[in-house]
């Protein structure tokens, strides 16, 4: 079944890459847009580049309120971050974005607007993450129902974020014990694989009670979402930590995989995601990589460059430890771009049992990927696809889906009490990818000129 599938890719492959042709990123595919659409993207992406709106986001919103009252603050929010941003709180709302991105030739990554607070009670109980579940679970429900033809054309996928459902304390112990030399068995994916299979209590002993069953619990909701996501054919991308959680996160990860990646269950239903910008991360897909292949497990990542540099060199420089991002921003391409081809090989060579999102907003990166998509025979809507953040990047996003790419937007949604929160510590995680949005303001607003000018 494997080499007829890596035949039926081959077989589709292009003309010499001499003949191919790159994509132009050049704005061109902003006439699918309207002024008000085009207006507001200016605006909120230049406010979104200077430093002391996103470092006191959160401090100027509660400003807001007091000053504006929470009606007209609200009302100015929706008007601008909340709408460029988020797809809305109710489903109508959320189908109605959907339905815009799909007339542009985009596709819905849905992604639930929660994270921990571990200084926080309310946000650290098991209640909390039943919550979470939940709201998860109708995150599939909904993934799968806004697609009205689910298919190998239209692939429902969906984010999830571990430390949702289990908490960031039980990650970092237990990636401590996984850095242990000779670290136990107890804490491998098979195992922990087979307690989320048959739902038997699971002991380890390296945890306490308490941690034991707290993990328990965690594996039982990892466990419903994915079992809930293959069911309506939704497939999960699990997102990437810090450091300090994930060893930990790869763990759960891969014990999801052993039962939701096999071959028979038809391709990866869990995809792992692998943050370019760390020293060891192209060992670690190529180990994780051929390990799944050995193993007969289909292999899905999504490759990102990564988003907490700030935070992990502050966090090494404090603990006096080596610092494992790259040294500089050349230094992360090139990271990205030799883990690019290392999965493009992958992808070429196994077909429908690996698949790869290129979640990026980097235009060099994307030609690339397309042009070895091209060389290597890798059909434009097969195992590979791109992403990028919903409200930005939409000049590569629209080229990409007019081309005929598989491209999907990370649309997160829910109130704005809920959101804003969330969008504010996105952004002060994305500092460089808000700040480095030059080109895309440069080109929005020589489209708005161009209208205006035609106007006149």
């Amino acid at each position: 079944m494997m080499l007829w599938t890596t035949r039926v890719l081959n077989s589709q492959a292009g003309p010499s890459a001499r003949n191919w042709q790159p994509l132009r990123f050049d704005g061109g595919a902003f006439h699918l847009k309207g002024m008000g659409e085009l207006t507001r993207a200016l605006l909120v992406l230049r406010l979104c580049a200077w430093p002391p709106l996103v470092t006191h986001g959160l401090a100027l919103q509660a400003w807001s309120q007091r000053l504006l009252g929470s009606r007209l603050s609200s009302a100015l929010l929706r008007a601008s971050f909340y709408g460029q941003f988020v797809a809305g709180e109710t489903v109508e709302e959320v189908k109605d974005c959907v339905l815009k991105l799909q007339s542009l030739g985009l596709r819905p990554l849905l992604a639930v607007p929660t994270e921990e607070e571990p200084d926080s009670t309310a946000k650290t109980g098991e209640a909390w993450y039943e919550g979470n579940l939940n709201a998860m679970l109708q995150c599939v429900e909904l993934s799968r129902g806004l697609l009205e033809t689910p298919g190998p054309a239209q692939q429902p996928l969906m984010q999830i974020k571990v430390t949702a459902l289990t908490s960031t304390r039980l990650c970092k112990e237990l990636t401590a014990q996984i850095k242990e030399p000779g670290a136990s068995l107890e804490l491998s994916p098979e195992r922990l694989a087979e307690a989320m299979d048959s739902r038997q209590d699971l002991r380890v002993s390296c945890l306490n009670a308490e941690q034991n069953q707290h993990l328990q619990a965690s594996l039982s909701r990892l466990h419903q979402v994915a079992q809930q996501a293959r069911s309506q054919n939704v497939r999960l991308l699990v997102d990437a930590e810090y450091t300090s959680l994930n060893p930990a996160l790869s763990l759960l990860v891969a014990a999801l995989a052993m039962r939701w990646n096999s071959s028979k269950e038809n391709g990866a239903w869990i995809w792992n995601t692998y943050q370019a910008y760390l020293k060891d991360t192209h060992e670690r897909l190529k180990r994780d990589a051929e390990a799944a292949d050995r193993a007969g497990l289909a292999f899905g990542v999504k490759l990102v460059r990564g988003a907490y540099l700030d935070k992990e060199r502050e966090v090494a420089q404090i603990q006096k430890t080596e610092d494992p991002t790259q040294p500089d921003y050349e230094a992360t391409s090139w990271s990205y771009s030799r883990c690019l081809e290392l999965m493009l090989t992958h992808v070429s060579r196994r077909g429908t049992m690996c698949n790869l999102m290129v979640a990026s907003h980097n235009e060099e990166s994307v030609l690339q990927a397309t042009k070895r998509m091209w060389e290597l025979g890798i059909p434009l809507d097969g195992p590979v696809c791109f992403g990028q953040l919903l409200g930005m990047c939409d000049h590569v996003s629209l080229a990409l889906g007019q081309a005929g790419y598989a491209v999907y937007k990370s649309i997160p949604y829910g109130s704005l009490e809920e959101v804003i929160p969330y969008l504010i510590r996105r952004a002060q995680e994305n500092r460089s990818v808000l700040q480095g949005a030059r080109r895309e303001q440069e080109l929005l607003g020589r489209e708005l000129r161009r209208r205006l000018l035609r106007r006149a």
